[in-house]
Parts: C-alpha cells; sequence; structure tokens
C-alpha cells in the first residue's frame, strides 16, 4: 500500500515519537508499503519553522534529510495536484492539507493522517 504521509505524522515518525499512533507506526514500518512525503510537507515545515509559529522543531532542510535518510521519498507538487484543489469540499481550510489531500487523491496514494477533519475527503484517508 503506497502511503502519503500527512505533515505531523510524518514529523512524529522521524522523531519516533510516542504521539504517533500504534496504527500508523505499524503500517510506515511495514515492508512492501512505500511511504511518501509530500513537498508541500516540507515547504510547511519551512515557513512555521521560520515564523517560529507553533511547534516546529525542525527546519524544512532538516526535515527533508530526516525524510531521506528514512527510506521515504519525495512528492514533488505537480499542475495537476494544484488543480485538483480546486474540486475538493471545503472540509478544511488548510492550504498545506487541501494540497496534500489532493495529491493523495490524483496519485493515487493512502493518506496517513491523525487530522479527523481530513477523513470526509475519501475512504483512502487512513485515519489513526
Amino acid at each position: 500500500m503506497n502511503l502519503l504521509l500527512d505533515t505531523h505524522i510524518a514529523l512524529w515518525a522521524i522523531a519516533d515519537s510516542p504521539r504517533l499512533p500504534k496504527r500508523a507506526r505499524e503500517l510506515i514500518e511495514a515492508p512492501g508499503n512505500p511511504v511518501w512525503v509530500s513537498v508541500a510537507s516540507v515547504w510547511e515545515i519551512a515557513i512555521k519553522h521560520a515564523l517560529a509559529k507553533g511547534d516546529m522543531p525542525v527546519s524544512g532542510s532538516d526535515a527533508q534529510s530526516y525524510f531521506l535518510a528514512s527510506g521515504y521519498r519525495l512528492l514533488a507538487i505537480e499542475a495537476a495536484h494544484a488543480v485538483a484543489v480546486e474540486t475538493l469540499p471545503p472540509h478544511h481550510a488548510d492550504p498545506f492539507d487541501r494540497l496534500i489531500v489532493a495529491q493523495a487523491l490524483t496519485e493515487p496514494l493512502r493518506l496517513l493522517t491523525h487530522d479527523a477533519k481530513l477523513a470526509p475527503y475519501s475512504d483512502t484517508v487512513i485515519l489513526v
């Protein structure tokens, strides 16, 4: 199963955080489950870290390095992803989350998230 990690899941995974749900850890570590992280997540981390907004302990550069060192694949933002955002219902207002959902639906990938606001977008969203 191809997994796309929502930003917070990706951060919890690379930090081996106790906040990472057991089911998420099992899916991420399962052999045969390629794990993807969106470039939108790296962008979100970089912006929030630079603005010292929220709890963003790593820079975008460090996050990218950690994701790659963990064997995660980076998913580039394509025009089709951006266009797909406009067809999404307004379940969630965060532009990063909306782009990540659009990527998951376009590719298709299973989106692994802890954000209940993302679950209504599709049955391919895995809420943990």
